[in-house]
C-alpha cells in the first residue's frame, strides 16, 4: 500500500522550541487531537494525549514546551517528555511516553505521513 501525505500546516505556523500546531486525524478508527512541534530545527508529531492520563499536553493552545524549552510538559500534572523521542523523563508518566505520529516537512509545509 502506498503511503499518503496530508498536509498539516505551513513550516512557518511551528516555532522553533516554541509554538506548535495542533489538527485533527484518524487513529484507531476515531478521530483524535494531536500535534506537530518542531526542535533542533526537526518536526515531530504526536498524539495530544498524556502517557499517564487521558488528557491533552498543552496548558494553552499550541503551547507544549515547559519554561526551559528543552521538554514537553504535560498540562495537568507537570509530566516532562523528550521532545524528540516522546519518551517519558520524569513526572507521573511512569515511563509511559507519548504516541509519535509521522510526519514530514517538504517545500515549506508539514505533512502527516501515514
Amino acid at each position: 500500500m502506498a503511503q499518503v501525505q496530508r498536509l498539516i500546516c505551513c513550516s512557518s505556523e511551528v516555532e522553533e522550541a516554541g509554538l506548535g500546531f495542533r489538527f485533527k486525524m484518524i487513529h484507531l478508527d476515531a478521530e483524535v487531537e494531536a500535534f506537530v512541534i518542531r526542535f533542533r530545527g526537526r518536526v515531530y508529531g504526536y498524539l495530544n494525549q498524556c502517557g499517564h492520563v487521558p488528557a491533552e499536553l498543552d496548558w494553552q493552545s499550541g503551547q507544549f514546551f515547559d519554561d526551559s524549552k528543552i521538554y514537553l510538559i504535560c498540562s495537568i500534572h507537570g509530566a516532562l517528555y523528550s521532545p524528540e523521542s516522546g519518551r517519558c523523563l520524569g513526572g507521573r508518566c511512569q515511563g509511559v511516553g507519548l504516541k509519535a505520529i509521522a510526519v514530514i516537512e517538504i517545500d515549506g509545509n508539514i505533512f502527516l505521513d501515514q
